[in-house]
């Protein structure tokens, strides 16, 4: 635990993610093949608890979704609960009270690395590590890295309440208080409120067990040096500017101090939940609402959320949200149904049951150690901070906070058994625990392979993505130098799918600028090697639509589109699609009633202004062209040059002749071109117009 968040892939050919679970899933193994070992060596019980039945019931499930839902997300999702059961099975067997502290000690100073990275990133601008907007650390998304570090804070502060000794106790506070500071820096939305209800929970729990823990004993003069340390982290550090251009750039605050302050805030304006990122995940917990009550028994199957959802998303959307809910709770009960239910209310009864004892057990009570409430109310308090950062999240599903997740529950675990008088568990036998490390050799040979497998199917398509921005970039993806790179960008992709056909995130880029430059045979293989894995994605059915278009294939196309219908009849994308159908068998006037109709409704994608403009013009309806490049400029005001120049070119044409307007046209256009594309703009306007512009 102390490595997981520490660490980081300072390239982009492999995601972050992927180092963590590797890590969580070696450690985890490694750690149940050692002590089986031990049990062998000195035989000892190996306990049980009712909570395990928990996360084997999703596991149970998703190895029977295999057979009826998506396989592969299936199995994924039966792994990922396998490894989470075991871990909360090793935290049951071994997570003593002494073990509880080196534990704490692993996660608070991994917390200390990774939110080092988030301070050079934010002061320094350091960019060692890939990721989205940062500071992100060595987690690829700050809010990752912002649900960890929350995860681990109640045990960072435990920590500095039983420091001893002067600069013990100021390398804890600080380090404990440097985590928060870092927090604030990504202004991570989920996790400041979570932090707003997390740190009175932890003060009261400091005052709570004070006579337990070592702060009370502390010297007045320690007392007071903590202090000092908290407040001139937060007020000193906290004031320092940003150096990271893109932070200074967002607009949301300078200093870390600020991004909270402002980030928060934006939580209770009214726009952030109507146009702001929270309108979206509105939408998207809508959608799975819908599907929760269209499939309330079954689910849609472990993992087969982001396949089934487009099916139930808002009107007019062609492409998933996002790949998660971001809402671990809707998520559960849209893909396990009922198993989900019994998942969630299982946990909150054991859960709700554990807090009520803590709460009601007075603070000075005797027992075998009084270290046993602290780290009970410690163990609960992480995962209160979970649990609230998991409403827009989905940090269950993230190697790090999935690890602490187990872990807590496991440690929770073991301070049940230690405090209720244990029933007798024998001793597993020894053909048992050698039965049990060998196949826990087994599976860790199989999570080598799996690992070294998803490496290596990244970082192929990493690379084939890097080599078609090159192209893209170099302006002529038909250069000889170019070629050769798109010989090797698809041998990449070949090698990428073949590894892993299952990949959804990365592939349709490169078919995306394939498409953009012609390359249409390509790119519909490549699209097609997605739809096979994610039927129900509109935007991906209306491009292989398009490139059977090109290709020809016209009844292909055809069956392609009216799968997109049934889906979503009112699709923007779809409209491009039938007017190309109808060109393509000859249809001209139809299509060009069609394109009439889809201009009129102000819902369009470019390509269909595009074809409106040529139909207008070939059919003798210049309002068509008129009126379809008056609806572009207004859709996308980027494209005002062109679109005027084309304005202008209709205008004096020979069905207008319109000298004045198409001057008009032309002088908009010029106005519109910053004073470097100048030249090339004039070369566009007719001779005869050119002297006129001002």
């Amino acid at each position: 635990m102390f490595l997981v968040p520490a660490l980081g892939v300072p390239s982009e050919l492999v995601l972050q993610d992927t180092l963590k679970s590797a890590l969580v899933a070696f450690g985890t193994l490694v750690a149940a093949w050692l002590l089986c070992r031990a049990r062998l060596r000195e035989p000892a019980a190996l306990d049980w608890h009712p909570v395990l039945w928990l996360p084997l019931l999703l596991l149970a499930w998703a190895l029977g979704s295999m057979a009826w839902s998506h396989t592969y997300l299936a199995g994924v999702e039966a792994i990922r609960w396998a490894l989470f059961a075991l871990l909360v099975w090793l935290g049951l067997n071994v997570l003593t009270l002494q073990r509880l502290r080196l534990l704490a000690t692993g996660l608070h100073w991994g917390a200390v690395l990774a939110s080092v990275w988030v301070a050079l990133q934010f002061w320094l601008d350091l960019r060692w590590f890939p990721q989205l907007p940062p500071p992100a650390s060595t987690f690829l998304n700050r809010n990752f890295y912002a649900e960890y570090v929350l995860c681990t804070l109640p045990f960072s502060v435990l920590l500095a309440a039983q420091a001893q000794g002067r600069v013990q106790i100021a390398l804890r506070v600080f380090s404990a208080t440097f985590n928060l500071l870092a927090l604030l820096m990504t202004g991570t939305r989920s996790a400041l409120l979570a932090l707003a209800v997390l740190l009175p929970v932890l003060l009261y729990l400091l005052w709570r067990y004070r006579r337990r823990l070592e702060w009370k004993r502390w010297p007045r003069a320690d007392r007071a040096l903590t202090a000092a340390i908290v407040l001139g982290t937060l007020l000193g550090l906290g004031s320092l500017p940003t150096g990271n251009a893109y932070l200074a750039r967002e607009g949301l605050g300078q200093t870390a101090l600020e991004r909270a302050f402002i980030r928060g805030q934006s939580l209770t304006t009214s726009s952030e939940y109507t146009v702001g990122s929270s309108s979206v995940r509105l939408q998207m917990w809508l959608a799975t609402l819908r599907l929760i009550a269209d499939r309330p028994l079954a689910g849609v199957g472990a993992g087969a959320w982001e396949v089934e959802i487009p099916r139930y998303q808002a009107a007019g959307t062609q492409i998933e949200t996002d790949y998660y809910a971001h809402n671990e709770y809707l998520q559960l009960l849209a893909e396990y149904g009922l198993a989900g239910w019994l998942f969630a209310l299982g946990l909150a009864v054991w859960l709700l049951r554990a807090a009520v004892r803590t709460w009601r057990e007075a603070p000075d009570t005797d027992s075998a150690d009084p270290m046993e409430w602290p780290w009970r109310a410690t163990l609960l308090a992480s995962l209160l901070g979970l649990f609230i950062v998991s409403g827009a999240g989905f940090p269950w599903r993230l190697a790090g906070a999935g690890a602490v997740f187990a872990l807590a529950l496991g440690a929770l675990a073991a301070s049940e058994q230690r405090l209720h008088d244990p029933r007798p568990v024998q001793t597993a036998s020894a053909g048992r625990l050698q039965l049990g490390q060998l196949g826990l050799a087994l599976a860790l040979l199989a999570a080598i392979g799996l690992s070294a497998l998803a490496v290596a199917a990244e970082s192929r398509l990493v690379r084939a993505a890097q080599l078609a921005y090159d192209i893209r970039r170099s302006g002529d993806p038909n250069t000889p130098a170019a070629l050769v790179q798109r010989e090797e960008m698809l041998r990449l992709v070949r090698e990428g799918v073949a590894l892993h056909p299952h990949y959804r995130k990365i592939t349709p880029l490169v078919a995306d600028e394939l498409a953009a430059w012609g390359d249409w045979e390509n790119a519909r293989w490549i699209w097609s090697s997605v739809e096979k894995s994610r039927p129900n994605i509109v935007a991906l059915l209306s491009n292989l639509a398009r490139a059977c278009i090109h290709l020809d294939e016209l009844d292909q196309a055809q069956a392609y589109y009216e799968r997109a219908l049934a889906l979503r009849p009112d699709a923007a994308s779809l409209r491009s699609v039938e007017v190309m159908l109808l060109l393509r068998r000859g249809q001209e006037q139809r299509a060009l009633q069609r394109a009439r109709v889809h201009l009129d409704s102000g819902q369009v994608e470019s390509d269909l202004i595009e074809y409106a403009y040529v139909l207008g013009l070939r059919q003798g309806d210049v309002q068509l062209a008129l009126d379809a490049q008056q609806l572009r400029r207004r859709l996308w005001p980027a494209t005002q040059i062109d679109s005027w120049l084309k304005t202008g070119v209709v205008y004096a044409g020979p069905d207008l002749r319109d000298r004045a307007r198409a001057l008009a046209a032309f002088q908009a256009a010029w106005d519109a071109t910053p004073e470097y594309l100048r030249p090339q703009v004039r070369e566009l306007v007719p001779a005869d117009y050119r002297a006129a512009l001002r």
